[in-house]
């Protein structure tokens, strides 16, 4: 069972949780996934929003291998290059978000970083799950 948390002495969230109580389950952590295919290619060079895809669509595949589901996730921790691209991109970045996670949210952080693994990759995504106990 999970509760999101969302005092109202803080500013109201906008596209995440503030936080999450979760209560029974096992603990799943979902290592950084960028925006790449089964061979391990970085999908649409320089397309933010493709990358961004691509990533949660490769947790999605994490987290339902585990028996699990997208609604499922309670944190998530984004990377990426260039925050104003992420800012600038954000109505197309939701519409990739909801085909995955509809209007679910977890706790989510935004990160700019210098560099990610793979050159060509401008996004990578993190997170940890809570998979209902069998």
């Amino acid at each position: 069972m999970k509760t999101i948390v969302n005092p109202t002495t803080l500013a109201k969230p906008s596209g995440f949780s503030h936080g999450i109580v979760s209560e029974g389950g096992r603990l799943l952590f979902l290592a950084g996934q960028p925006g790449v295919d089964a061979a391990g290619k970085v999908v649409a060079p320089g397309d933010l929003v493709a990358q961004f895809a691509q990533a949660i669509a490769n947790l999605k595949v994490v987290v339902e291998s585990a028996s699990g589901t997208p609604g499922d996730i309670v944190k998530l921790t984004i990377y990426v290059l260039h925050k104003d691209d992420f800012v600038n991109n954000l109505k197309a970045i939701g519409e990739a978000y909801g085909a995955v996670f509809g209007r679910y949210y977890p706790a989510m952080t935004l990160v700019e970083v210098r560099a990610l693994f793979d050159d060509d990759a401008l996004i990578e995504i993190d997170g940890m799950a809570v998979i209902p106990a069998a």
